[in-house]
């Protein structure tokens, strides 16, 4: 009978273990088996808790930096003081940097919160979640409101801080365990930047600068203590590590009786205080100078800019003022080069003369005879250059023939000796528009010129046209005597003339037997 009694517990036993291995493996996932709520704290951080002589079930403390996207955990050691066990980085949180002021604005809180295990949430929507308890006393006295702001995982923000499941799982577990070692509740303390003198002095023109210099003096306590500190509300305030001098209760909104601090922590929390206000107000300073000189310079820079584009506008004007002057005078589009095709300074000139070369040449003179027409047979370019060679060589041999002439031949190395004169003719209506024709005309010595006889029916030189003088003129000095220029026969050196071979200098005495 009792051995049958044994069996039939010892069956109920293994279908107990059974059924609880088989509800375990049915909430297992990636981040371990059984309730996600109910899992240990990973091996590494419980090595690390060891390492620092922290219990596992020691007393938790958590702290919030959002600026640093930091979520600390502390926990107390064996000496009675928090240690850091580990930091987070913070998935998300949402809004800026400042307290939540009302239900909606999305701003995730900043204070003193009390979490206890009533605010503890396994079954949150987002993994695993704890309530921060907003609105404390502290923010009801001064009029905020919201609900159901949340240390949760997800990573998904609207007013809460957000963490990653492996990493609220961890910290879920870090508060399970405090809790079942004693710890009634725990602090929260939610900053938006660790309160140092260089962070305060980035942010000191900011509004919210009065209340982070409030919570300033609890995050002090901490940082001299290492030690929780004891938060009240009153006269609408937080206030730190104090009591009433009287016994007085505290109310969160009447005025703060006399309170007592102990001296110790009060003597260094002061001094502290006062040397951090010093230096934020330095490094204040100095980053207000610095942001000023920033925007001075931008403002030289966008200055700069602006009397770039003053001048390259005026660039652009003139250059458009000069296309249709240009274009008055020769003709042909008046409108302005676009910018990345405007020519450099100094090519002008150039462009005058192609748009010269361009323009169509008169074919008649002002009686309508007609100009002689170019030879299609002759070198224009040789005929072009004939003048300037001919005077090149002249120049050069000139100085030498003096020098070294006896006479003779010298004479003929005079100026106004040379062996002809040069003519340009225009082409007809139907040639080419570049038959500006430069051609040598022999010419008479000078003294035959004057005595030559020049016929009174002739038009005048400044009649004509400035191309078309020297040709008239080369053709009425080799008309005959009482002849018109109708009559004349036309020069046939116009048509055929080749430049003539330059003289021989007597620049060496004895060049003949050379």
């Amino acid at each position: 009978m009792a051995s049958t009694t044994l069996r039939r517990a010892a069956a109920r036993l293994l279908g107990a273990a059974l059924l609880t291995g088989v509800l375990m493996g049915c909430q297992a996932d990636e981040l371990g088996y059984g309730p996600k709520h109910l899992r240990e704290v990973s091996a590494q951080t419980k090595a690390t808790m060891a390492k620092l002589g922290v219990e596992t079930t020691a007393p938790v403390l958590m702290r919030i930096f959002k600026e640093e996207n930091a979520f600390e955990v502390w926990r107390k050691d064996k000496a009675g003081r928090y240690v850091l066990v580990k930091s987070y980085e913070i998935c998300k949180w949402s809004g800026n940097l400042g307290p939540k002021i009302r239900e909606g604005d999305r701003q995730a809180p900043e204070g003193y919160y009390t979490i206890t295990p009533a605010l503890m949430n396994p079954n949150s929507q987002y993994y695993l979640a704890f309530n921060t308890g907003f609105p404390n006393a502290y923010d009801r006295s001064n009029g905020r409101t919201g609900t159901a702001l949340m240390v949760h995982g997800a990573c998904s923000s609207r007013g809460c801080y957000a963490m990653t499941d492996e990493q609220i799982q961890e910290i879920y577990a870090i508060a399970r365990d405090a809790f079942r070692g004693g710890q009634r509740s725990f602090q929260l303390q939610a900053y938006p930047f660790r309160l140092t003198p260089e962070n305060m002095a980035r942010h000191w023109n900011d509004p919210n600068m009065p209340f982070w210099k409030m919570l300033k003096v609890g995050y002090d306590h901490f940082e001299l203590t290492r030690m929780e500190p004891k938060v009240d509300v009153c006269g609408r305030r937080y206030v730190f590590n104090a009591k009433p001098k009287d016994g007085v209760e505290m109310s969160p909104v009447r005025d703060c009786p006399v309170l007592e601090v102990p001296e110790e922590l009060r003597m260094a929390a002061e001094r502290k205080a006062a040397e951090d206000e010093q230096k934020a107000m330095v490094i204040a300073q100095r980053l207000d100078g610095e942001k000023k000189a920033a925007e001075e310079r931008e403002m030289m820079i966008a200055a700069r800019k602006a009397e770039e584009i003053r001048v390259a506008e005026e660039r652009r004007l003139l250059l458009q003022e000069r296309g249709k002057a240009l274009a008055s005078l020769f003709g042909g589009s008046a409108e302005p080069a676009p910018a990345e095709a405007t020519v450099a300074e100094g090519s002008v000139a150039e462009t005058t003369a192609t748009m010269a070369a361009a323009a169509p040449l008169p074919t008649t003179g002002p009686n309508g005879e007609p100009l002689p027409r170019r030879n299609p047979r002759v070198d224009t370019t040789a005929l072009a250059m004939a003048p300037a060679e001919a005077t090149q060589a002249r120049t050069s041999s000139s100085m030498f023939s003096r020098l070294f002439s006896f006479g003779g031949e010298a004479a003929s190395t005079d100026d106004g000796a040379l062996a002809g004169s040069v003519a340009t003719a225009a082409p007809t209506a139907g040639s080419d528009a570049s038959a500006a024709v430069t051609a040598v005309v022999p010419t008479e010595p000078p003294a035959a010129a004057a005595t030559a006889a020049v016929p009174t029916t002739a038009a005048p030189a400044a009649a004509l046209p400035t191309g078309a003088r020297p040709a008239a003129a080369a053709a009425a000095g080799a008309a005959p005597a009482g002849t018109t220029p109708a009559e004349a026969p036309a020069p046939a050196a116009v048509a055929d003339a080749t430049p003539p071979a330059p003289a021989k200098s007597s620049f060496w005495p004895f060049g003949s037997l050379f």
